[in-house]
């Protein structure tokens, strides 16, 4: 049987993470399944614990095994616990991705989807194939190539949610933190379509000047001295009072809180020993910063710290909504849900340690895509 290259991230029994390229048996689709044949597929921040298992990457190296490069990193015995279940188990790695459909099954809908470039959410996307039911693809418009299609899920529909969030829970504005990034740029076109107000927040002026050239209104620099002054005038102005922060560690969602108590208790209302009555609420959907989340509860009694994951907000608008979300993100990949590259890379650099690095710091404006048929 054919084989083709996946990568397969494994925490070892000693501590040491190991990620490999894998050789596989490409499978013979289902009745209902599609084989799609990988053509760009993101790097992406959600997907950094799956591939790097919280490992040191300061220390990795590179060590040649039966004539193959593997990437080897120690894992902080801190961190070890939560991957015991993942001990000596190698998984494949990458969210989404987007290829052309080289074989189907004889259902009509896999028919269907034969030669057509399609995405997909479906796990195991750092492969050169991928094997997966007609019913999990979104088929792109004619136009659109893999490269421009490989990140239309974790993106824009963490985008999309994040607004339709706010609709559902009753909110009339966003706070949104690391505002520069592909997914913050996204969100502001997003906002600017649907006449959203949002509250960008960024961390140096080169960042602000990113914004406001793609026609951010309200920016708020978090290294300024007045951040929380102009944090509390943008608030005031949009009466935001849901916060999403990709940061989560440190004080940036109580600093967040704080404003929004700060912006409520402006606004002419009774006296309330326990502050305002306005609920406001930060939702942690990152961990940019891994360090412990820190509130300092100066924000009254009507406020609230929780997580969101776009999956889990999908769940719960059920299928009908998420795809109708799906086919609107379909029809705006080159536009308010376009996504821009830093840099493209073949399967083996991925494992390079100097590359890992680099797509590791998860810098603002930086983004990887990777093509499996690239060459070295």
């Amino acid at each position: 049987m054919a084989t083709a290259l996946q990568i397969r991230s494994t925490v070892k029994s000693d501590g040491m993470l190991e990620v490999r390229l894998a050789d596989f048996e490409i499978p013979v689709p289902g009745v209902d399944d599609v084989l799609i044949r990988i053509d760009a597929t993101p790097i992406n921040p959600s997907d950094l614990g799956t591939l790097l298992a919280s490992a040191d990457v300061s220390a990795a190296h590179n060590e040649i095994r039966d004539g193959r490069a593997i990437l080897c990193a120690p894992i902080p015995a801190a961190l070890r616990p939560p991957l015991v279940a993942r001990v000596d188990i190698p998984l494949a790695v990458g969210n989404e991705g987007a290829g052309l459909v080289v074989a189907a099954g004889q259902s009509a809908a896999a028919q269907a989807l034969l030669g057509k470039n399609v995405a997909v959410m479906a796990g195991g996307m750092y492969a050169q194939y991928r094997c997966v039911p007609a019913a999990t693809c979104l088929l792109l418009p004619a136009d659109i190539p893999a490269r421009d299609g490989a990140s239309c899920f974790v993106n824009p529909l963490t985008a999309v949610g994040m607004v339709e969030t706010m609709k559902l829970e009753g909110h009339s504005a966003l706070v949104h933190t690391a505002a520069a990034s592909n997914l913050g740029q996204m969100l502001l076109r997003l906002c600017l379509a649907e006449g959203v107000a949002l509250v960008n927040i960024v961390r140096n002026p080169a960042q602000v000047a990113t914004l406001k050239q793609l026609g951010a209104h309200a920016i708020c620099d978090s290294s300024a001295a007045d951040f929380m002054d102009k944090l509390t005038d943008a608030l005031i102005e949009t009466q935001a009072t849901l916060a999403f922060d990709a940061v989560a560690g440190g004080k940036l969602a109580s600093s967040i809180l704080t404003a929004m108590e700060r912006a409520a208790a402006r606004n002419p209302a009774p006296e309330n020993r326990y502050g305002s009555t306005v609920h406001k609420q930060v939702y942690l959907y990152g961990a940019l910063d891994t360090s412990a989340t820190m509130l300092d509860r100066t924000y009254g009694m009507a406020w609230g710290v929780g997580g969101w994951l776009m999956p889990n907000f999908l769940a719960r608008v059920g299928t009908e909504k998420s795809n109708e979300f799906r086919q609107r993100v379909a029809g705006a990949l080159t536009t308010t849900f376009a996504s821009h590259y830093t840099a493209e890379l073949s399967l083996r650099e991925v494992l390079d340690a100097d590359t890992v690095r680099r797509y590791q710091r998860k810098s603002t404006g930086e983004k990887f895509l990777i093509n499996p048929w690239r060459s070295d």
